[in-house]
C-alpha cells in the first residue's frame, strides 16, 4: 500500500515510468502517474474491428503508420499515453522508436469505459490539443458510437458522428469514409 501511494505522490517523469517493473499500465499525465485497467472482451472486440478498417486504408494508400494500444506515446518527459489507436503521417515517421512514439501523432483513437470516460474526453483531449495532435476520435463500444473531432486554433470541434449508424468521414485519413454500422464487435 506505501509504495502505491508513493507512486501516485510523487511527480513522474517517462524514464522512471519506463523502468517500472510491477506489469501493470499505466499513463502518465502531467507527471501524474495513472493505473490504466485492461480493457473489456466488447472494448477489444470493437477496436479490433475499428483497427482492420482503419489500417486496410492507411496501407494501401501508403499514409504512415498505425498502431494499437498499448504502445508508448511521450508527448514530453511528464506526459506518455497509450491511445487506444495511434496514427503517424508518412512525413512524420521520424517520432516512432523501438520503445515507442516519441513526439506527436497525427490522430489518436480513445474507446471510453466507464472507468475511463472522465479521463478520456476531459484531461486527455486538453494534452492533445495541447501537444497538437491533429485528429482526435473518441469511441464507446457500448453506445457503439464514434465522434472526430478536428483540432482548430489549439481547440477540439465535432467534425462528424455517428451512432449505431451513420458515415463518418476523416480529414486527416483524406478519403477514409466508413459506416459506423460497419465495426461489429460483440459480446
Amino acid at each position: 500500500m506505501a509504495a502505491t501511494l508513493e507512486k501516485q505522490a510523487k511527480r513522474w517523469t517517462y524514464e522512471e515510468y519506463y523502468k517500472l517493473d510491477d506489469d501493470q499500465r499505466y499513463e502518465i499525465i502531467d507527471g501524474e502517474l495513472l493505473m490504466v485497467p485492461a480493457p473489456g472482451i466488447l472494448h477489444q472486440d470493437w477496436l479490433g474491428d475499428l483497427y482492420s478498417l482503419v489500417r486496410v486504408f492507411v496501407k494501401k494508400n501508403k499514409l504512415g503508420r498505425l498502431f494499437f494500444a498499448p504502445v508508448d506515446v511521450v508527448l514530453d518527459h511528464k506526459n506518455t499515453v497509450q491511445p487506444d489507436l495511434v496514427f503517424v503521417a508518412k512525413n512524420n515517421m521520424g517520432i516512432i522508436q523501438s520503445r515507442g512514439i516519441f513526439g506527436t501523432p497525427d490522430l489518436v483513437v480513445e474507446l471510453v469505459s466507464p472507468s475511463s470516460s472522465h479521463r478520456d474526453r476531459n484531461a486527455k483531449m486538453k494534452l492533445y490539443a495541447r501537444f497538437g495532435v491533429k485528429e482526435y476520435w473518441i469511441g464507446d463500444a457500448a453506445k457503439r458510437s464514434i465522434e472526430i473531432l478536428s483540432l482548430t486554433k489549439g481547440r477540439y470541434e465535432l467534425h462528424c458522428s455517428a451512432e449505431a449508424k451513420g458515415k463518418l468521414n476523416s480529414l486527416v485519413l483524406t478519403g477514409l469514409k466508413f459506416d459506423v454500422a460497419g465495426i461489429e464487435g460483440q459480446f
